[in-house]
């Protein structure tokens, strides 16, 4: 198949983040011509200026729209793309120079109309963001579904490092409006309309995660809301390994409260767990204080999700309203004309 590359990338008000993602593009080794969209989602800080520095040296498309989110401005940026093939990435995001090479060697060798990659943390990185990248890639963790082709039996691409076909994209009808929320629920249609998808392990991105603590909360916080929402939609995918977080944080609660009377085996386990955490965190990242603040983000990623899934699994499963009545701001809305 003669592969023709689109770069779909939705930004809202992150001209900086356009910089370093459009320095990392015309780094690329591909020696293909190749296109990227970006979609300027209702900005009021316009990144217009940077692409206009970069159309020498890149083939850039650049629209500006009101603001719909990103799954709705992923469609509107495809449906214009001129490429067969989109690879859809967060603003956030800085691409290795052998990033295409990679992903056309692959197709080319096992072709699929979904891909995905890993996200990796660059050397530029400060040490929250790499703990945060860690929680959030680490097998041990509930991360591991993003970067390990053996962590899960069905990889599920997410939409900051993903590949999808111009044919797919027509038939399936791209993303849905939910967010976070909206590349599962796309995975999931894909498949049921019989297509497969795969992990390219080499094709991985810095993926930046642009957080504080507070944010990184309310990020996975939102992740737990809306996994109710696509069990319900989709209620063949759901699985009793999302219920672990709420789990694992009712049981340290009540492993402390034993602790009171005189049981200790309970937080050992704990204490076990966050041991290993701390030693395999150091040995990936090669840092004390990212080893540390990886038990940090660990904590706040099971207490933010464990907490958003049990809240939402609650309203989901005994409410008679539709999701969208009862979580109106995992909603965005579309406009059909855009």
């Amino acid at each position: 198949m003669d592969l023709s590359f689109s770069f779909i990338v939705p930004v809202y008000n992150r001209p900086n983040e356009v910089l370093e993602l459009l320095e990392s593009l015309s780094k690329q080794t591909f020696e293909k011509p190749f296109e990227i969209v970006i979609i300027e989602d209702g900005s009021t800080i316009s990144s217009e200026n940077v692409v206009e520095s970069f159309k020498s040296k890149l083939n850039i498309s650049y629209y500006k729209k009101f603001n719909s989110g990103p799954g709705d401005s992923r469609n509107y940026g495809m449906r214009r793309a001129k490429g067969n093939y989109f690879i859809v990435l967060d603003s956030d995001c800085i691409i290795p120079s052998q990033y295409l090479k990679v992903v056309e060697k692959s197709l080319q060798k096992s072709f699929v109309h979904c891909y995905g990659g890993p996200d990796a943390a660059h050397d530029s990185f400060t040490t929250v963001q790499k703990a945060i990248n860690y929680t959030m890639t680490s097998l041990f963790t509930t991360g591991g579904i993003r970067g390990n082709k053996n962590a899960v039996d069905k990889f599920q691409p997410r939409s900051f490092n993903m590949g999808i076909s111009k044919e797919v994209f027509e038939d399936v009808g791209g993303y849905g409006n939910i967010h976070p929320g909206e590349d599962p629920d796309l995975t999931i249609r894909i498949w049921n309309k019989g297509y497969d998808t795969k992990l390219i392990p080499e094709a991985y991105v810095y993926h930046k995660r642009r957080i504080d603590w507070n944010k990184f909360y309310i990020q996975v916080n939102k992740f737990g809301m809306v996994r109710p929402i696509l069990n319900k939609w989709h209620p063949e995918t759901a699985k009793i390994t999302y219920w672990f977080p709420s789990l694992f944080c009712i049981g340290f609660v009540g492993a402390f409260f034993l602790l009171l009377f005189g049981i200790w085996f309970p937080m050992a386990f704990y204490a076990t767990y966050f041991l290993l955490l701390f030693v395999h965190s150091l040995m990936e990242n090669k840092n004390v204080a990212v080893a540390g603040l990886s038990i940090i983000a660990v904590v706040i990623q099971f207490a933010g999700y464990g907490y958003g899934f049990l809240k939402s699994a609650f309203w989901i499963n005994f409410s008679k309203k539709k999701p969208r009545e009862i979580f109106p701001k995992l909603f965005f809305k579309t406009n059909n004309i855009l």
